[in-house]
C-alpha cells in the first residue's frame, strides 16, 4: 500500500468548500488536476471522471463511490482492470476550524500488485496535481460570491 495526504487551510466555511466540490459541472472552470467528472455523489453510485497530472496526459476513470457525507467526506474506488492489480481510493476531506476556516484533505490509498512499478509518478505527477487542485480550490472558495460567476480565477500551467 502506498498513500499520499495533502492538507490546505482555507479560509472558508465547509459549505462554500462543499459546494465547489459538489458542482461537478464546475470543475473545468477551475480545477488543473480533475478536469471532469459527472455522476451522482451517493454511496454506490459510479463517477465518470478525467484526471491530468501537469504534463501528463488524461486519463479518464470510472469509480464506485463509497462515501458522500455532506460537508464532511466525498470518498470514491477506482481500479485498474480488476480489484488488486492496482486500486485506489481517493478522498477528500472537510473540518471546520476555528473563525470560519476550514482544513481541506485530499488523499489517496493505492493498494494492489501494481503499486511499485508507479511510487515515483504517484509521488511525483500525481501529489502535485493533489497540491494544485488545493491551491484553486482555496482561490475560489476564498473568492466567495457564486461558484459560476467565479469562473474568471485563472490557474498559470507555468509552461
Amino acid at each position: 500500500m502506498h498513500q499520499i495526504v495533502t492538507e490546505i487551510d482555507i479560509a472558508a466555511p465547509p459549505e462554500r468548500i462543499w459546494s465547489i466540490l459538489m458542482d461537478f459541472p464546475g470543475y473545468p472552470q477551475w480545477n488543473p488536476f480533475i478536469r471532469s467528472i459527472s455522476g451522482m455523489a451517493k454511496p454506490g453510485e459510479t463517477l465518470r471522471a478525467t484526471i491530468q497530472p501537469r504534463g501528463r496526459r488524461a486519463m479518464t476513470f470510472r469509480p464506485k463511490v463509497l462515501t458522500a457525507t455532506d460537508q464532511q467526506e466525498l470518498r470514491w474506488r477506482g481500479r485498474l482492470v480488476l480489484p488488486g492489480i492496482f486500486d485506489g481510493e481517493h478522498y477528500f476531506q472537510l473540518s471546520a476550524r476555528a473563525n470560519g476556516y476550514t482544513q481541506f484533505t485530499q488523499g489517496e490509498r493505492f493498494s494492489g500488485i501494481l503499486v511499485g512499478i508507479f511510487v515515483a509518478q504517484m509521488e511525483g505527477a500525481t501529489k502535485a496535481g493533489f497540491t494544485a487542485m488545493n491551491q484553486a480550490l482555496k482561490q475560489r472558495a476564498e473568492a466567495g460570491g457564486n461558484t459560476n460567476a467565479d469562473s474568471t480565477l485563472t490557474i498559470e500551467d507555468g509552461a
